[in-house]
């Protein structure tokens, strides 16, 4: 497991499949601002909720000038059916072999019901036009999680 990133950092470039199968590179959206967000399953509840509070949220975000990226380690076919189920309106990107987990440290030991376990740690990583990390944020709540990002964003009043 990487060490977590921080603000000023490089963030780690990476090309993955998105749900149709299709390369999505994080260079491709250099000189915009790109949410890079980490869940550990498609379709569960709690992944569900958070991927529809970015979907519910895409054209403000789009608006502020972010794009969002959704990454797990799930199949290209089961994002497909995940962004069809739920109407998701953004790539969901598939990291089988937990690469760019790993790079961005979303993925490691966690604490789940009180045990500590090795898995996908919820994270959100926003990217600036640069390439380099504006804002990091480990261990998030999937619930009322793009409220909280948006206020840390300054998109929202306090």
């Amino acid at each position: 497991m990487s060490d977590r990133l921080e603000a000023g950092q490089k963030a780690p470039d990476f090309t993955l499949p998105d749900e149709t199968g299709k390369p999505v590179s994080l260079h491709d959206y250099r000189g915009e601002k790109v949410i890079v967000y980490f869940y550990p399953a498609a379709g569960t509840p709690g992944c569900t909720t958070e991927a529809c509070d970015f979907r519910d949220n895409i054209n403000s975000l789009k608006s502020a000038g972010y794009q969002v990226l959704g990454v797990s380690k799930d199949t290209t076919a089961d994002l497909a059916k995940f962004r069809d189920d739920q109407g998701l309106n953004f790539p969901l990107l598939s990291d089988l072999d937990l690469t760019v987990h790993n790079e961005y440290a979303a993925y490691g030991e966690k604490s789940l019901y009180g045990k500590t376990v090795t898995g996908v740690i919820r994270s959100t990583i926003v990217v600036g036009e640069d390439g380099t990390v504006e804002l990091p944020l480990y261990n998030v709540k999937a619930t009322g999680h793009v409220k909280s990002l948006r206020k840390k964003l300054g998109l929202d009043a306090a």
